[in-house]
């Protein structure tokens, strides 16, 4: 294997590690739950996507072929991460916000909250 690739994979796996430290750190000392949430989905993933890189790279160093399987895996992490920690962060507004500290939207209904039309909720009147 050449120094270069070896250079790229160090370089790599040196990045990649103080994203997830700082991902994991940032986990830890964050206080509240939106912002230990940003913490992993953004740095976490990172560090994940620059061992995945380091990996396709050794393997393209090694048999002189590309591998497909973790630039897959990447592409799959960063676009995942993002929509599922979205997704928490909005179920945590919803769960945990009054309803009229919800902004409005044109709709008159509450931030990216799906609520149903007056008249056609539940018996109880809980949702």
């Amino acid at each position: 294997m050449s120094f270069l690739a070896e250079l790229l994979i160090a370089l790599a796996l040196v990045v990649s590690g103080i994203f997830g430290f700082v991902g994991s750190y940032g986990l830890i000392k964050l206080k509240g739950s939106l912002q230990r949430l940003h913490a992993p989905t953004k740095a976490t993933t990172l560090g994940v996507g620059g061992v995945l890189i380091a990996s396709m790279i050794f393997f393209a160093a090694k048999t002189g072929t590309l591998s497909v399987h973790e630039l897959l895996i990447t592409l799959f992490l960063f676009l995942t991460a993002p929509i599922t920690a979205n997704f928490i962060a909005k179920t945590y507004m919803a769960r945990n916000m009054r309803r009229s500290e919800l902004p409005e939207n044109e709709a008159g209904s509450g931030w990216s909250v799906y609520d149903d039309p007056p008249g056609r909720g539940d018996e109880t009147g809980v949702r």
